[in-house]
């Protein structure tokens, strides 16, 4: 399905929302996601996943998403670096919508990064629903300037359920390090409840051993497969 870009905004210094038509008759769940490629001859055939930040009721689709430069990022492929070189009125091709993170009630969400954005749309659906209420955030970012929606989510959540740490600078109001496993038993007071984790691949395979420790059920603890 091709469908127009009809806005771009910056969120952080290397994240973007892109606003983007919406199929008619097009349906997602909070948390799905679905492969994205540029509607140009060079990207055709180079899909990517990219996680839904709208609302199913939204009368257009939206994702946000993080640039990979390979000046600075080698290893990626250029998709993400071309799209956020992509203007208002070009196309991207999208294909039906898959499971990523699915909601199984309330619990603790452990974030990294750019990984907060399956959880978006969640959290965004949860607060229209008047649900948001006995979720807990842990969202570890480099620095303050890269934390993604930081203004919406201390809306969202109470101050005692959001919780922001930074890995790279010491700022008044903010947690200091990584989360690891003392982080968790300092801000988790309760591992029989569910987890959900998105981030780096291993700080999400590190995490799933260090709940596993700590005696939280594996199925308990959702992850993005």
């Amino acid at each position: 399905m091709v469908v127009k870009i009809l806005d771009i905004n910056s969120v952080t210094r290397d994240v973007k929302r892109f606003t983007v038509e919406k199929p008619k008759g097009f349906k997602f769940t909070p948390g799905q996601a679905t492969k994205v490629s540029i509607n140009k001859p060079d990207w055709l055939d180079k899909k990517r996943p990219f996680t839904f930040t709208s609302l199913n009721s939204d009368p257009n689709l939206e994702f946000i998403i993080k640039g990979y430069p390979l000046r600075e990022y080698p290893n990626h492929t250029g998709v993400t670096e071309a799209i956020h070189k992509l203007e208002k009125g070009d196309e991207l091709i999208i294909d039906e919508p898959w499971g990523t993170i699915n909601y199984n009630g309330k619990g603790v969400f452990i974030a990294g990064g750019a990984g907060i954005t399956p959880f978006v749309a969640i959290f965004r659906q949860l607060v229209k629903d008047g649900g948001i209420y006995g979720n807990k955030l842990l969202f570890s970012n480099k620095t303050q300037k890269d934390i993604i929606l930081e203004k919406e989510l201390k809306k969202s959540f109470s101050e005692k359920d959001l919780v922001l740490t930074l890995t790279r600078k010491e700022v008044g109001g903010y947690e200091n390090g990584r989360i690891d496993e003392k982080f968790l038993q300092k801000h988790v007071d309760n591992f029989s409840q569910n987890f959900y984790i998105c981030g780096p691949k291993v700080m999400v395979g590190d995490l799933k051993e260090t709940l596993s420790s700590l005696d939280a059920s594996i199925d308990s603890i959702v992850f993005e497969q």
